[in-house]
């Protein structure tokens, strides 16, 4: 399809990868995910992208960056800014994640902390000590607090 100028409109699968800096498997798999809509063939011709899929990558990416995964993103995806009412739904979705991210850097801290309590084992342990950290792991020390992950 061209303008009036022949110039051809959109941009190819590989241009639009490049734009956004992601990779042609990147689009294609957000395409599968219906993250970012995948335009017509033309016949004997090549899928041309508007440039909106440049912007829609690039909030993917910025969402993704915040620790959204994609389903969330495709929650966030399928509201629409320009309707003050989705705000809401985008705030629960953006307090869940931050709760989540605490949890985590909580988990971090802890496992942080008993790291460094077993290395600190192991400067004290004699050469012909058994070594601190195996014997912790093999105990099953170092389990954060709170329930047990899905295994």
């Amino acid at each position: 399809m061209a303008g009036e100028d022949g110039k051809a409109w959109g941009m190819t699968i590989g241009a639009l990868a490049k734009a956004a800096d992601v990779s042609v498997e990147t689009v294609r798999f957000y395409e599968r995910r219906d993250l970012i809509e995948q335009p017509p063939r033309p016949y004997g011709g090549v899928r041309r992208y508007p440039e909106s899929a440049v912007r829609r990558l690039q909030f993917i990416k910025h969402a993704k960056s915040l620790g959204f995964t994609l389903n969330e993103i495709g929650d966030m995806v399928a509201l629409s800014a320009d309707d003050p009412s989705t705000c809401g739904e985008v705030q629960r979705l953006a307090q869940a994640r931050l709760a989540l991210l605490r949890e985590k850097h909580e988990a971090l801290r802890f496992m942080e902390s008993v790291l460094e309590a077993l290395l600190e084992d192991c400067r004290h342990a004699g050469a012909r000590a058994p070594c601190p950290i195996l014997e912790a792991v093999e105990e099953g020390i170092g389990e954060p607090p709170g329930p047990s992950p899905k295994r």
